[in-house]
């Protein structure tokens, strides 16, 4: 069973189908026993699976906890960063006996932009460094230009974000649905650029893909 999106994906390409998973990981044909941050403990209990893949950022401790308590093993991930991706993943892979996935790419041709990425509106918010989002940036010569910022997901003013000057905004698809009138605010700052919001912040199967979809849409915005 797969409490995390990413996770619930990865496992379907490698062929390993799980009994459940949350109502956020776009599998209308699975059971769902709840979201990532209210799974429900005693659904879970009772379809007795073997394991339960959790990660440390999507899910709540008191939730794993639960699941332990009432005897279930857990995969419990941690994936932060690319550079993570490779050594998470192969522990996924041992615990359903598959093959360990390659590693991704180490490098791609720096695109050399600057980007704010809102995720949020009302409160704005967007990504710090220490996120898997801006990780993928950075493997694409993008700087996140809160990167420095203290808390991974941070608020703040738009003035703020005007005043680091990044190159574009980068404007993902997903948690926040922006629309195009949300666009013309953020045109004050930067040129807005679209994302797909899976490929920037979902991580495993997906994500060597991911990257050259990403590149691509950054270099046409890079120029």
């Amino acid at each position: 069973m797969s409490l995390v999106p990413s996770a619930t994906e990865t496992l379907t390409a490698w062929g390993v189908e799980p009994v459940a998973c949350t109502r956020f990981c776009e599998r209308p044909d699975l059971l769902h026993v709840g979201g990532t941050k209210n799974p429900d403990i005693d659904a879970i209990a009772g379809l007795a699976p073997d394991l339960v893949v959790v990660d440390r950022e999507e899910n709540r401790r008191e939730d794993a906890e639960a699941l332990t308590a009432v005897g279930l093993e857990l995969v419990v991930l941690d994936v932060r960063s690319l550079d993570r991706l490779h050594d998470e993943l192969s522990v996924l892979a041992e615990a359903v006996g598959v093959s360990a996935p390659d590693p991704v790419a180490d490098s791609y041709p720096s695109l050399g932009l600057r980007a704010f990425v809102p995720i949020w509106r009302r409160p704005w918010m967007t990504i710090g460094g220490d996120t898997f989002g801006s990780s993928m940036l950075r493997r694409l010569g993008v700087e996140n230009v809160f990167a420095d910022a203290t808390d991974d997901y941070p608020t703040l003013e738009l003035d703020a974000a005007a005043a680091l000057a990044p190159d574009v905004v980068l404007v993902p698809s997903e948690p926040y649905v922006f629309t195009d009138e949300h666009l013309d605010e953020l045109a004050s700052i930067a040129r807005p650029v679209r994302v797909d919001g899976q490929d920037l912040f979902w991580w495993g199967a997906r994500t060597a893909d991911a990257l050259d979809r990403l590149h691509r849409s950054l270099r046409d915005a890079a120029g």
